[in-house]
């Protein structure tokens, strides 16, 4: 029984997720200090004792979202309706999009994280770039 390249695709995007989202919930100082540096990471956190509690509330539930998030698209991995996978993918690509179109409006324009929204947005690109070569290659299949 060979894995279909939905299954691959969404088991990588799944533990990305996953893994993120776990990263962000547990270890978020330490990313942010791993990527933007001390200082940066001092900013990131909030001034105030109120701020740092709202910052780490939010960055939490943001965590545990992604890694909700991976764990459906496990659960989608298992889906063989090919329709579905057509129309999931398609979601994907412009979710991803959106994403970066994001990055490149607004995450630019913020002083502390002006370098790193490409990177970002690259990374975007990239995911939604995976479920495009799976809609070419349904594509191929299909019409082949």
């Amino acid at each position: 029984m060979g894995l279909s390249l939905f299954f691959v695709i969404c088991i990588l995007h799944s533990v990305i997720a996953i893994t993120c989202g776990s990263l962000i919930m547990f270890y978020l100082n330490e990313i942010y200090i791993f990527g933007h540096g001390v200082e940066t990471a001092q900013k990131l956190s909030g001034s105030t004792p109120h701020d740092q509690l709202l910052i780490k509330t939010s960055n939490s539930f943001v965590g545990l979202l992604l890694f909700i998030v991976g764990f459906l698209v496990f659960m989608v991995a298992f889906v063989k309706d090919k329709e579905f996978q057509s129309f999931f993918a398609k979601g994907c690509v412009l979710l991803h999009l959106s994403m970066a179109l994001w990055r490149v409006n607004f995450e630019r324009r913020l002083e502390d994280l002006a370098w790193d929204w490409p990177r970002q947005a690259a990374g975007d690109f990239l995911l939604a770039l995976s479920w495009v070569f799976f809609l070419l290659y349904t594509w191929r299949e299909k019409y082949d």
